[in-house]
């Protein structure tokens, strides 16, 4: 249906070629831009439902006891929350303020970004189920394992106190009935895409043009030059970039389409996704410096490492 409605759009009322360069960049742009948009819509709605049962008090108190199992239960928290990096920081300062280990509120700040429902539908249909259960259990690693590390740091005093500090009072219980439930859903969709439609467009447009205009053996090229390297190279390169996993899932498949190693793909894709320049900007009202710097570097080193164990792992994927 989608694919009949953008060639309509395509030669019908545009007039362009579809066998053209421009034509077929063209041709990518419209149909992942409509078949995106309407995943998102349709996931981030239901699961924004399905979070209305959720017990979060009793997640909260879950997170509360520490240890790597508390650690375990923020990273499956943070899997199930469609935020990118920012939007997750005023769930990790609410946690922060309801006494939640700092350790375990960055298991959830990890993994929010890496992992949500969108970019599991996006994954599961451009990469397949194995790759993306491997890619699932790769972010919960590094939410889980990261996290704990920073927790055994013991860097408490790297908070500022005056923003952690400050009075924080229960959670008020909301009574659901089905129509505050599918407004609640409604409102998660609407407020999620408004958020990030921008880099949706931005991230298939960026698509679009390296599928048609980058040629294969320049992407060869590239990879060889880095070699063994290439995997840290493509994380630190998308460290200091923002977006969010919607926006870069069509870029990190055309990628791996020219040739790119598997790993090295979704490397680049966790290190855009899970750390940014905004984000950092956005920590340090909560936080110092050097707990930034060591967030930033823990995590960074986590995602290297699975970017080299996906790409063990792509022959059998």
């Amino acid at each position: 249906m989608l694919l009949e409605l953008t060639d309509l759009l395509i030669v019908d009322w545009l007039g362009v070629d579809p066998e053209t360069r421009l034509g077929g960049a063209i041709h990518f742009f419209v149909y992942d831009t409509m078949k995106i948009f309407l995943l998102l819509a349709v996931m981030i709605f239901v699961i924004g439902v399905v979070r209305t049962w959720l017990p979060e008090d009793r997640l909260r108190r879950w997170m509360g006891r520490g240890g790597v199992g508390g650690n375990f239960v923020a990273a499956m928290f943070g899997a199930i929350t469609p935020f990118c990096s920012c939007s997750s920081i005023p769930i990790f300062i609410s946690l922060l303020k309801a006494g939640v280990p700092l350790g375990v509120t960055f298991s959830f700040l990890i993994t929010s970004p890496i992992i949500n429902e969108y970019l599991v539908l996006l994954m599961a249909s451009e990469f397949g189920v194995p790759t993306t259960v491997a890619y699932v259990g790769s972010g919960l690693l590094i939410g889980t394992v990261a996290g704990a590390l920073l927790g055994r740091l013991k860097l408490e005093h790297q908070l500022e106190r005056d923003m952690i500090d400050s009075a924080h009072g229960e959670s008020e219980v909301v009574r659901h009935t089905w129509r505050t439930r599918l407004r609640f859903g409604w409102d998660e969709a609407s407020g999620v895409i408004r958020q990030i439609w921008l880099w949706v467009l931005l991230g298939v447009g960026s698509g679009a043009l390296i599928h048609n205009y980058v040629p294969q053996e320049t992407i060869h090229g590239l990879i060889d030059a880095t070699g063994v390297f290439s995997v840290p190279i493509a994380t630190v390169l998308g460290v200091p970039m923002y977006g969010s996993c919607a926006a870069i899932v069509p870029i990190a498949v055309v990628l791996f389409e020219k040739g790119i190693p598997l790993g090295t793909a979704l490397a680049f894709m966790m290190a855009m996704a899970a750390l940014s320049l905004p984000e950092a900007i956005m920590l340090r009202r909560v936080m110092k410096l050097g707990l930034i710097a060591v967030f930033f570097g823990i995590t960074t080193v986590a995602i290297i490492f699975s970017g080299y164990l996906l790409n063990m792992l792509s022959g059998v994927l």
